[in-house]
């Protein structure tokens, strides 16, 4: 898989701009500020309907502008794909597909698959569990995209089941009776559990499929100074049971358990929204414990691990590496460069090009105010 053309309009910098790629390495190279970010996040956002920078769709869109669009050529095999995205900050975006519009913007999922290095994945291993879910679940949906349904709905009822405790929670604040109307929590909890079962059962395959993948990751790209792990980490008692209907079952056993804490502070405190995913450096967790260079060994070994998984699976995405090379030591560099030289296409933002090992070499972009040159 790669992308043969980008167009942007409206998009962050660019009132409008078109790439050609090619397959294998393209470099874009110019100083910070002038948008090299800004096109990678735009492939980003086709791949996942997300930011890598920011979580609302605002500051997507070009100052004055009222949306954004992004349209995307990408070859897989023998066949060439356009995707359109149209980005409309506050109301539901608009996508296509050959031209035709899908039902909803889910749909796109799938026609183009990345994996992306950036500054921001230091969080991966330093920030909040929310982070590291968001990596597993966008793995899940790479891998398969009808798990963008699978967490949409969980997130659907997680909300309701939050709003309802949250009016009960503010009735008792404001002297009404003790947790307010709770009648409908029950039918909550069953939905919760049976859409939390399905996203905890893929979660669990998923980071027993990847394991292996991080450890092998994280050895090469740290040299052997270390063994990295990951675990998962549930918000119901463990040891789980096995199969999606088990599951269920602990969730709602887990939400009776909590009712009484959850009335009290008026929010879901059982299910895969509170779970986490441990990482550890030998005996160590890496949070807290991992020098900068070990925690940037295994945020890079997590993307590195994604990509693996997927190409295991027969899938071939497009890798991007964003300002990425900078933050690393030489020794990084090098090794991260040898481990990703099979790629069909890697898309590579720098400020400075010297800071690319020569290994990746292939075309070459300038990136100037508004305008995007290739000069190689």
């Amino acid at each position: 898989m790669y992308v043969r053309r980008l167009e942007l309009a409206d998009f962050r910098s660019y009132p409008a701009v078109g790439v050609e790629f090619m397959p294998g390495v393209n470099v874009l190279v110019g100083p910070n500020g002038v948008g090299k970010t800004n096109l990678v996040e735009a492939l980003g956002y086709v791949a996942t309907l997300a930011s890598h920078r920011v979580a609302a769709d605002l500051p997507l869109v070009r100052l004055g502008a009222s949306t954004a669009i992004v349209r995307v050529a990408v070859v897989n095999g023998e066949r060439e794909l356009l995707v359109e995205l149209e980005i409309v900050p506050g109301k539901a975006n608009r996508a296509r597909i050959g031209r035709a519009a899908t039902r909803r913007p889910r749909d796109i999922l799938g026609a183009l698959r990345i994996v992306l290095f950036a500054p921001e994945d230091l969080s991966l291993v330093r920030g909040d569990p929310a982070e590291r879910r968001a990596y597993l679940d966008d793995l899940l949906v790479a891998r398969q995209p009808r798990f963008a349904g699978v967490r949409a709905d969980y997130e659907r009822v997680l909300k309701q089941r939050n709003a309802l405790l949250r009016t009960a929670y503010l009735s008792r604040k404001t002297g009404g009776p003790r947790g307010g109307d709770l009648s409908t929590l029950d039918v909550w909890d069953v939905h919760l559990a049976q859409h939390g079962a399905e996203l905890l059962s893929a979660r669990l395959d998923l980071c027993a499929a990847l394991g292996p993948h991080v450890a092998k990751a994280y050895d090469a790209v740290a040299a052997g100074r270390g063994a990295a792990t990951i675990a998962y980490k549930p918000s119901i008692p463990e040891p789980l049971p096995a199969g999606r209907e088990a599951l269920s079952e602990a969730i709602m056993s887990g939400l009776a358990a909590a009712r009484g804490q959850e009335v009290d502070r008026g929010v879901t405190l059982v299910g895969p929204h509170r779970d986490d995913l441990l990482l550890h450096l030998g005996s160590m967790p890496a949070k807290g414990y991992a020098s900068h260079g070990e925690s940037w060994s295994f945020a890079l070994a997590l993307r590195l691990a994604g990509y693996e998984l997927l190409r295991a699976d027969g899938i071939e995405p497009v890798l991007v590496l964003d300002d990425v090379f900078a933050e690393l030591d030489a020794g990084r560099r090098q090794r991260l460069a040898e481990l990703t030289t099979e790629a069909s296409q890697t898309l590579i933002t720098c400020a400075v090009a010297e800071d690319v090992p020569a290994s990746l070499s292939g075309c070459r972009f300038e990136v100037r105010e508004g305008e995007v040159v290739r000069v190689e």
